[in-house]
């Protein structure tokens, strides 16, 4: 496949062309440095349908952030107003003095949506420089162990190792994000590129607002 600057694309004009993908997910922009709840958690759930693409053998690690989207969503119902924000939601709890359950749960999620990060931009990256490769299995084992692996123990760490061998080829994997929809690998890739990067650049402000309140400990 020739190489592709996706970058002039803008998302409408992706979305367009291919609307029914799986990765046409938007998280929400900053706004005065802060996330919107809802949206947020609603991009996030939606995001296990990407998981699902991986195959079943992937379903403990799907079912780990629904379980902690949960327990966030559950912190917000208690206070839509007052939690209108990620960090007014993060911040009340802090206040309280009680276990931090929400804010344990943000971090479990942000550490597994790290992980779908990379290794869908690497793809991204791969297919630009035109150095694509069927075997998704490093690239796989390579995101957890920049994301999740440091905060798994060894049992969580064999079982993922055995779990990443059965990750899709890239056709196939791409195949199925564009809903089994034949000769849309460019779109896809396109819609891939603008999913990774707004969500890096809410894992972005979100990790900086962790670390500064001292919420960043190894859960």
């Amino acid at each position: 496949m020739s190489t592709v600057n996706y970058n002039q694309w803008t998302f409408i004009e992706i979305l367009h062309q291919q609307p029914n993908c799986a990765l046409s997910i938007i998280f929400p922009d900053i706004i005065n440095g802060k996330i919107d709840t809802n949206n947020f958690l609603t991009a996030s759930r939606e995001t296990l349908k990407i998981i699902e693409k991986f195959g079943k053998v992937f379903a403990p690690i799907k079912y780990d952030m629904q379980n902690n989207i949960e327990k966030i969503m559950s912190k917000y119902l208690t206070d839509k107003e007052k939690h209108l924000t990620i960090q007014d939601l993060i911040l009340s709890e802090k206040i309280t003095g009680k276990k931090l359950v929400a804010s344990d749960a943000l971090l479990w999620l942000m550490r597994a949506l790290k992980m779908i990060q990379l290794f869908l931009e690497r793809i991204v990256e791969n297919s630009e420089i035109g150095e694509c490769t069927e075997d998704l299995v490093a690239n796989i084992k390579d995101s957890y162990k920049d994301s999740l692996e440091p905060y798994h123990g060894w049992m969580a760490q064999q079982l993922f190792g055995l779990l990443a061998r059965m990750v899709p080829t890239r056709s196939q994997l791409l195949l199925s994000l564009a809903n089994n929809i034949p000769n849309n690998e460019d779109n896809t890739l396109r819609i891939m590129d603008n999913f990774t990067k707004k969500l890096k650049i809410n894992l972005m402000v979100l990790q900086c607002f962790m670390h500064d309140n001292h919420l960043d400990i190894n859960a």
